[in-house]
Parts: C-alpha cells; sequence; structure tokens
C-alpha cells in the first residue's frame, strides 16, 4: 500500500461521522446493513449521510450493493485489514529486526 493511500483512507476515517459509520458496519460484519439503518442508527439526513458513504466509498473502505429498491452498505474488510497491515508493517524495526509479528486477522475470526 502506498503512503498517499493509506492517508486517504485513514483521513477519511477522522471525521467523527465517518468513524461511527465505519464501526457500525464492524459490528455488522460481512452481510453490512441498509442504508436507512444506518442512517437510524446515526440520527442524520439521507443528504448528509449519503455525503458520508461517498466520501469512504472512494477510498474503497466500503462498497454498496442493490436489492430491490434497498441499497446495502459493507465494510471492505479486506482493505482495512490491509490498511492496519501497513500501519503495523514495521513495528519494533528500529534495529532492522521485528519484535512483533502482526499477523492477518483471520476472516474466521471476524463477526
Amino acid at each position: 500500500m502506498e503512503l498517499e493511500l493509506a492517508a486517504a483512507r485513514l483521513a477519511e476515517l477522522g471525521h467523527s461521522t465517518r468513524l461511527a459509520i465505519f464501526r457500525i458496519l464492524v459490528k455488522a460484519g460481512g452481510q453490512g446493513l441498509s442504508v436507512g439503518d444506518i442512517q437510524q442508527q446515526l440520527d442524520i439526513p439521507g443528504s448528509t449521510l449519503s455525503h458520508h458513504l461517498a466520501r469512504m466509498i472512494k477510498v474503497d473502505l466500503l462498497q454498496q450493493q442493490r436489492d430491490g429498491r434497498t441499497l446495502y452498505c459493507q465494510l471492505q474488510f479486506e482493505v482495512v485489514e490491509s490498511l492496519l497491515g501497513y500501519l503495523y508493517a514495521e513495528c519494533c524495526t528500529a534495529d532492522g529486526q521485528p519484535l512483533l509479528a502482526v499477523n492477518k486477522i483471520d476472516s474466521a475470526a471476524r463477526c
């Protein structure tokens, strides 16, 4: 992962509403939630939610799928894991030897 991409993803999570969306979608797991359910939990206008979702989609933190008239949002767990891996990739390697082994999150360990 490139530094600029990691920075862009972290910047989008640096807003309280988008971080709240992220946390809601983490709790929902792989099946995600409808936009309506997210809006109800956050109690914000639909236009505001759409703005924040679009910003998260732009950096691939989430994806949307339509089922009839319902639009579902799903967190891109692989992207999040890659971002976390990038952040920890050189943990404790000041002398060139890693002191901490950072393992990829097992998909079975997720919800």
